[in-house]
């Protein structure tokens, strides 16, 4: 049986520059933002299975006000320990699922976040990512972790991690995203990423403006709610400030 534990990072509002402010629920005003600013939470994920500790994206890569990695904090305040990751998978690489991959110590060396883990990166999402740069990649912030031997390749348009973890190609949301399963026999644990970032949008159908192919988003979002409902799948919403698991 999985366990799953949101690992949030807190609220943000991001604006068409794709920079993350912080927001403060009891006292900030989204109208006080940028016209077309969104409010959005940043929540990576472990999902704890008889196999693995898993961690899904790695979020902005912020430090709490101790000076200690955000992440990190999370993980240990739920009871389980840094390097006993075993599992980091990436949906794609936009700074606010990937600026938590490596992280830079006080005296500038950068280091991997999950030092024992194997990170599974999509290998054309890579190569985009480093050919398209800013402002939505940052490539100076992952070039440490893709020169690295922690590093397992996704290649295809859907395959299998450990003969338990199914990945697809989805390409919506941005052109080399992808998308998790996770079956352990017991529980089916999806990851959507930013193809199904929030409850509200497995409900409504609408075009957002922020996806490279609103239409195809849209038509998977539908899809995802379709099987997810026939399969009694546990949703993992990376950008929902209210609802972070749910069942459809």
């Amino acid at each position: 049986m999985a366990k799953i534990y949101p690992l949030s990072e807190g609220e943000f509002t991001v604006g068409r520059d794709k920079n993350f402010l912080p927001f403060n629920l009891g006292k900030d005003e989204l109208n006080e933002r940028t016209i077309g600013s969104l409010l959005v939470e940043v929540q990576p994920f472990l999902v704890v299975t008889d196999k693995d500790l898993i961690v899904f994206d790695t979020g902005l890569g912020f430090h709490n006000s101790d000076g200690v990695l955000q992440i990190h904090d999370n993980i240990r305040s739920v009871g389980y320990r840094v390097e006993d990751v075993t599992k980091v998978l990436m949906s794609h690489l936009h700074k606010d699922h990937a600026g938590g991959v490596v992280y830079k110590e006080e005296n500038g060396l950068v280091k991997t976040t999950f030092p024992n883990a194997t990170y599974y990166i999509y290998r054309p999402e890579a190569d985009y990512a480093l050919a398209t740069g800013y402002p939505s990649y940052h490539a100076a912030e992952i070039e440490p972790l893709l020169a690295s031997s922690q590093v397992h390749w996704l290649d295809g348009e859907e395959g299998m991690i450990d003969d338990y973890i199914h990945f697809t190609h989805s390409g919506a949301h941005c052109p080399q995203h992808i998308v998790f399963l996770i079956d352990d026999g017991i529980d089916k644990v999806f990851y959507g990423g930013d193809e199904a970032p929030q409850l509200k949008q497995m409900k409504m159908k609408y075009v957002a403006k922020y996806d490279y192919d609103g239409k195809k988003a849209m038509a998977l979002r539908e899809q995802y709610a379709e099987q997810g409902r026939k399969e009694g799948w546990h949703f993992l919403f990376y950008h929902d400030v209210k609802t972070p698991v749910a069942k459809l």
